[in-house]
């Protein structure tokens, strides 16, 4: 089956671990090539053309906080900081 490989990134020269699963995922959507490029590097080049994610804070309507979000807020919809948000996504889950 597949085995973990180290491979070189082209970009930055680093080794990196092209691992089994990895490669079986890359079998499975029929991807014939190897990755020519670490994480680091793959995720810079994927960002290098966005533009910088503008934040915007509020006031967390759970505790009373600080919220950055990455939304313009509107008074009609509550805003929740992100330990208060994540209570409430484990609360639901329960």
């Amino acid at each position: 089956m597949f085995e973990d490989k180290t491979l070189i990134c082209k970009d930055c020269g680093a080794e990196f671990v092209f691992t089994a699963g990895e490669q079986e995922f890359y079998d499975s959507k029929g991807f014939v090539n190897e990755p020519q490029r670490c994480k680091a590097c793959r995720d810079a080049r994927k960002n290098a053309g966005r533009a910088p994610r503008e934040y915007h804070e509020a006031v967390c309507a759970s505790c009373g906080g600080v919220a950055r979000v990455p939304f313009q807020p509107r008074d009609d919809r509550p805003v929740y900081c992100s330990e208060c948000f994540a209570k409430m996504k484990e609360n639901e889950e329960a």
